[in-house]
């Protein structure tokens, strides 16, 4: 059941399991290595907490109620406020001191008694990843702009935030372009909007052939405006690739129309939000600058220059 389950959803979930009972671990960590799923172990709820900080988020979290320290109640609480899509099965061998309504008030998506069977286990597992699939694909068409099939601009400033904090962690540098189409309305005006449409759909297939897939991330910022995060990039790998999208372009054959590409590199701020505004802010004033000086062309952020 499990497995053909899993040959439907859009990736392969991971897990995060904790527990203060060794035996219990071991034995729901091979059954998932079984069906080729990872999963992280936890001894307590301070433990879990560390390693959904460290390397999560997971999708799916299995916790005892009963353990030493942070207990499973307040573990769940705590992961829902930072990860409200993980889906949470709680377990527990005290069924008279947790009922099955505070369980899910506190946002476990279900409860198992202990002791129980792998086969009771499958079923509850099964359950949980038919809502997560159906979340999935939900998200999946939430994040995408209808025309071009890349990322839209909600799923931009959910990203960005994550990788702005990701970066100033880890301290690597992030790039960011901001991407207008100069005299895309005069285009629009002569041509017609399909053909308007048509220019937008080739400039999003730029985006994504220029740039590294599954590193770099182009999104569809609204109307002819498009942004594009590089994580792991400096200024200078960062102008090399705006310049081919820029060339890219200008042989796709869409006069008059042309690009103003502004880039920043991100700088710490006093916070994680200051820091990704700022971001955006430097980024959207060298585009600007460039559709000022006729478009066409690449302009930098000079703040970008001397850090």
């Amino acid at each position: 059941m499990l497995k053909n389950l899993l040959k439907k959803v859009p990736r392969k979930p991971r897990f995060l399991l904790a527990d203060d009972e060794a035996d219990v671990r071991f034995l729901l960590r091979e059954y998932l290595t079984t069906l080729g799923l990872a999963a992280e172990e936890a001894s307590d709820g301070q433990e879990a907490l560390r390693i959904f900080e460290k390397k999560g988020p997971f999708e799916i979290l299995v916790t005892d109620l009963v353990m030493p320290g942070l207990d499973g109640l307040s573990l769940i609480r705590r992961i829902k406020e930072k990860e409200p899509e993980t889906m949470i099965l709680a377990m527990t061998g005290y069924a008279r001191d947790y009922g099955y309504v505070d369980v899910v008030a506190a946002g476990a998506d279900d409860l198992i008694q202990k002791p129980f069977s792998l086969e009771e286990f499958e079923a509850r597992l099964a359950r949980l990843l038919r809502e997560w699939k159906l979340k999935e694909e939900l998200r999946a068409l939430s994040i995408r702009d209808a025309l071009t099939d890349i990322f839209n601009r909600r799923y931009f400033e959910e990203r960005l935030i994550e990788e702005t904090h990701r970066a100033l962690r880890q301290g690597y540098p992030l790039c960011l372009f901001m991407i207008d189409v100069d005299h895309f309305k005069l285009y629009n005006d002569t041509r017609g909007h399909q053909d308007g449409d048509v220019l937008l759909k080739t400039l999003a297939e730029i985006l994504c052939g220029c740039t590294r897939e599954k590193v770099d991330q182009p999104f569809r910022y609204g109307g002819d405006e498009f942004v594009v995060l590089l994580p792991h990039t400096d200024i200078e790998g960062a102008r090399k690739v705006a310049e081919r999208i820029l060339n890219s372009f200008r042989k796709a054959g869409f006069s008059p129309t042309t690009l103003s590409i502004g880039i920043a590199k991100l700088i710490p701020r006093e916070d994680v939000r200051r820091s990704a505004d700022d971001l955006v802010r430097r980024a959207d004033e060298a585009m600007y600058r460039a559709k000022r000086s006729g478009g066409d062309r690449v302009e930098i952020d000079p703040e970008s220059l001397k850090n």
